[in-house]
Formats: C-alpha cells, structure tokens, sequence
C-alpha cells in the first residue's frame, strides 16, 4: 500500500487534472447512462475509496462500527495515493466500476457537480436529514450545488498555522509570546518580517537583521518554502496573508464567475511576500522539491519556521531532535488573522450501484459515531464540533497545542476555498505566473493579464 507524502494530500495534480477532466468530459455522458451492472459493488458491499493512508485506520474503525449496525453491509475501502487517486477515479467513471463512494475535494467537485456525476445527497433516504448545523461553521456550504442539492457530507476541516523549532526560536532571543503576537503589512513586513530577519543566519553567521548580512550565502532561512503557491489558492502560502489584507479570491464563493488576482492590494501582498526570498530570509524558490518539503526544511534546521496545515500536526510532531512550537497565522493590515478553511466530504458516484448502502455509509460517516472515532486518532480534525473536542483532547493527551489551528474557528477568521468553474485550467496558469514572480522573473503586476486570460474562460462559458 502506497503513502502519499502527506504535504501533498491537497495539492492539485495540473497535467493530471487537466487531462483527466478533458476524458472525463467527453465520456461521462455514457458512463453516467450506462447499465449499473457493471459498477464496481454489489448489495451487500459498499465500495469507498480515499486517498490519505494515514486515515485509514481511523476509517477502517468506522467501518468495523456499520458493521456491527448494518450486518447485512461491508464496506470494502480502497487507499489510492493522491498522485494516482483522481486518474484512476475518473477513469472509474468512464468504465463504469466507480466506487459507491468517495473521499472528495472541493477543488475537483465544481467539475463533477458540472458534469452531473454526483447524486444528491438531499435526495436519498438516508442522508436527506444531513443539515449544515451539524458540522463547524462554513464547511457544508462549499457542497451545495448551483442547483440548491448537497452533494458532498464533510468529514474533516483544516486551517494553516505556523510550525516552529523552540530551540532555534529561543536560540535567537525569539519568545514563544511573540510568535503568537506577530503582524505583518506590505510596507515594511511588521514584526513578521523583523522576527523572520532575526531567525535568518548567513554562513558567516550573521543574522538577517544584523550589518553585513549575505542574503546570498544563507544556511538557515526565517521560513521555509512550500511551492509559490501550489495551485491557484496559495493555501500553506499566501493566501492567509492576502486575506488579512482584505482581498477575496472572486466576486463570491461559491460559483464565482470573476476572478480578483488583478486587484492592487492583492499585487502588494504578493511582491512582499515574494520579495522575503528576495531579502534572503524566506528559502528560494529552487530549494523547494519533493524531496524537501516544509517539514523537511524544519527538521534539518534549514528553516526555522513553516507554515503549514493542521493535517500536517503528527508529522511536524514526529519530528525527531525538533521541539515543536505551534503559533497562529499573523495578524494582516485589517488587524485580524486569516485562514483558509480546508476541509474534504464523502460524495456519491450517479452510477453507484449499492447507492442505498452508500447513502448508509455516507450518514454513519458523518454521525457522532463515526466523527468521534476520527477525532480519537486525531490525524485530522472531524468536521463535527464533537468530533473536534475528541480531535483536540487527543492532541492536549500527547502534549500538543492546536489552538493556533482552532482559534480560526472560535474566532471566525476563517474564509473558504474557491470554488468555481474552471480549476484545472486555472491551476495550469497561475501556478507558472507565481513561480516566475517567486523566482524575480515577473512582478507581481503580470497577474492582471493572468487574470484576464482566466476571467476570459467565464465568458465562453461552461
């Protein structure tokens, strides 16, 4: 069984993506009219497929409890890593073996929902009571459709924090106070960028903010770098920082259809966070690989901080020889903290073939049950609120400050994913656009053709 490196569970596969939704496109139509016979259950089985090996057990758990509840249903679970995971369902699709369920993300579903791939979870017996005051703020409403149906039942939700080594915080004169009270702006970087200089040593052994710093000859950076972006979220990246500032990724969210990356203070944001790398205090662009993930660069001692996702918690936490610290996103020029609120949901194929066992196992996923269970193993945080206080009493067992993940959620400074039309050729624009600003070869200010060339997709239409 293949593992997928967890940093990228969430990431956007572009060329994959893109060639994936083009097949998926052109043949969906059969697959969803062809003969259920040939889909990938029976009636006593309900197939569900997942990408994250490390929730399996969590799941298997779950499906040990339907079980016991439902003897005459088992549920088969298939772990497919992130790389091959949507190639393979979306072949699924097109031969009609998809499975009866499947762990969704909300960058993929606007194309599936599109295409008319998913049932309505509103509409089946089992999980017509599903309501959106059952989960945390905000993560049911990215699932409802153009057309008013639910069509995915959130299991988790995530938020960005930023990971630290206590050893080379305190080693710089950096307290864990002021970690947790950082604020940056575009001007001049706030106390982010000052603490960010303070962290940077050179190979002479000059700290960032001290005279004859050499920003070309750095052995530890005051960040780690994570990618310029990912996909067209810059969700561990810049996002949380873009969105202290005010900017928003559309004109709303939901189904936007005008995209903002044009917008003045958004380029701002851009440049200084950008132009960190510039100044020798935030790891070029060159050092990221999939090889040296953030948690890689900490654990080395290449960089001092990271910012990262909530899923990421047991990796950072088993890092060996790194005495983990964990402070908040900081404070951006509106004076409040930003997250995005990641979170993924248990969505039924049309063409399932058990769809009533898949409904079945759909409602016990997202019941107490289910969600306690996950919040035990605490690998992520359960999209119930009961789920989350089992999350986060197993994390304080194990000695681990979350609150820097769940203030976001008591203090609703969260704001949501994107979702739009689009994505994949989204995601193959911007990703190119940001590394050439991240590597110097661009300013900030080519996203207003980038953005133009993608606002241009919405008017051809769908």
């Amino acid at each position: 069984m293949s593992t997928a490196p967890r940093g990228t569970r969430r990431r956007i596969s572009v060329r994959a993506c893109a060639a994936s939704f083009v097949a998926l496109a052109l043949a969906l139509p059969a697959a969803g009219c062809a003969p259920q016979t040939v889909s990938a259950g029976d009636e006593h089985t309900v197939s569900y497929w997942m990408w994250d090996s490390a929730q399996q057990p969590a799941y298997e758990a779950c499906a040990k409890a339907f079980h016991k509840k439902n003897p005459g249903l088992r549920v088969k679970i298939t772990q497919i890593g992130w790389d091959s995971y949507w190639t393979k369902l979306t072949s699924s699709f097109i031969a009609g073996t998809q499975p009866d369920v499947f762990t969704n993300h909300v960058a993929k579903y606007p194309q599936y929902e599109g295409l008319g791939a998913l049932s309505p979870l509103d509409e089946l017996g089992p999980t017509r009571g599903i309501e959106a005051s059952d989960y945390e703020p905000g993560l049911a409403k990215p699932w409802t459709g153009r057309d008013g149906h639910r069509y995915g039942a959130p299991k988790d939700w995530d938020t960005i924090g930023v990971f630290y080594n206590k050893k080379i915080t305190k080693a710089a004169g950096v307290s864990d106070a002021e970690l947790r009270d950082l604020a940056w702006n575009p001007r001049d970087g706030g106390s982010f960028e000052k603490t960010l200089a303070r962290l940077t040593v050179d190979a002479n052994g000059k700290r960032g903010d001290e005279p004859g710093f050499d920003k070309d000859n750095v052995v530890r950076y005051g960040l780690a770098t994570n990618d310029a972006g990912g996909d067209n979220s810059g969700q561990t990246q810049w996002s949380s920082f873009a969105a202290s500032a005010g900017w928003s990724y559309t004109d709303k969210n939901p189904w936007g259809e005008h995209y903002n990356y044009d917008q003045k203070g958004f380029q701002k944001t851009i440049d200084w966070y950008f132009g960190l790398a510039e100044k020798g205090y935030m790891a070029p662009l060159e050092d990221y690989s999939d090889t040296n993930h953030p948690e890689t660069q900490l654990d080395s001692g290449k960089a001092a901080l990271a910012m990262h996702g909530s899923w990421m918690l047991s990796t950072f936490a088993g890092l060996k020889g790194v005495d983990l610290g964990i402070a908040p996103t900081p404070k951006g020029p509106t004076g409040k903290r930003a997250s995005m609120l990641g979170g993924l949901a248990d969505s039924i194929p049309k063409g399932a073939k058990n769809k009533q066992g898949a409904a079945k196992w759909v409602a016990f996923l997202a019941s107490d049950e289910c969600q306690n269970l996950v919040g035990k193993d605490a690998t992520v945080f359960p999209a119930t609120p009961e789920g989350t206080k089992k999350a986060i009493a197993t994390h304080r067992k194990n000695g681990l400050d979350v609150s820097p993940f769940t203030r976001h959620l008591e203090e609703g400074t969260t704001f949501s994913f994107p979702v739009t039309d689009h994505a994949a050729d989204i995601n193959a624009m911007m990703i190119p656009a940001m590394q050439e600003i991240y590597s110097g070869d661009s300013p900030a200010s080519s996203l207003s053709e980038t953005n133009r060339q993608i606002n241009f997709l919405f008017q051809q239409g769908n």
